[in-house]
């Protein structure tokens, strides 16, 4: 049986599409979810995709957090569930808490659409662990508030306890220490500014290093049986 995993639809996503082809050309069966909706029906793993949820009101994600399904996903996500958060899932992470830090405008003040390079930091996540450590990856870039920002101690705690997972190689938007993607300490739960969705296909990508965040989630799933 493939493993199923979920794509939450937030009004205003517009990539929800993308991460359930991306799920399915990876071998995974996908499964939407509607954010008013109060359960991840018995999925193994979730993907709060990019776009801009409720248009971006207030801040980034900052609605979104609120909608109904997103207390199931806190608590799947407090019980080991993998969730992977792209760009506006990100963004909603840090609101709900489950990452820390926040995303800002981009230094550059302008919305940055681009095919960006990425070094893996760490395949200690179930979103990298098919990477190589320092391997270097092009994955489609497009926000407009993509600039990571924490406190001095939060960053030093990032960096000292190995949750900094992916860093940009030319800094797009200003992120601190050129942070492109972070996870919580037990490596469940990853947010990405890039769009791994994007880059599947040769046909339509310069790369298809998006796969492996995909491989790697059902490579960790059905490990576990």
């Amino acid at each position: 049986m493939a493993v199923r995993i979920g794509v939450v639809t937030f009004p205003g996503s517009l990539d929800d599409h993308d991460a359930l082809r991306a799920v399915r050309l990876a071998g995974a069966e996908a499964v939407p979810l509607w954010h008013a909706g109060d359960s991840v029906e018995g999925v193994s793993a979730l993907v709060l995709p990019g776009g801009f949820s409720y248009g971006d009101y207030l801040r980034a994600g900052a609605i979104a957090r609120f909608s109904p399904l997103m207390a199931e996903v806190i608590k799947a996500a407090d019980q080991g569930m993998p969730v992977l958060g792209i760009c506006n899932g990100f963004q909603v992470l840090c609101e709900a808490h489950l990452l820390p830090g926040a995303l800002i405008r981009n230094d550059v003040q302008r919305f940055v659409c681009r095919d960006q390079q990425l070094r893996v930091e760490t395949t200690d996540t179930v979103w990298s662990q098919d990477f190589t450590a320092g391997q270097e990856i092009t994955i489609v870039l497009k926000n407009g508030e993509g600039n990571y920002v924490a406190d001095v101690e939060t960053l030093a705690r990032l960096e000292g306890e190995g949750q900094v997972v992916f860093r940009y190689l030319g800094n797009p938007n200003g992120s601190a220490n050129d942070i492109a993607g972070i996870t919580n300490a037990r490596g469940n739960v990853v947010g990405l500014m890039p769009h791994p969705e994007h880059n599947l296909d040769p046909l339509t990508s310069p790369s298809t290093d998006g796969r492996t965040f995909f491989s790697s989630v059902i490579s960790y799933v059905e490990a576990l049986g």
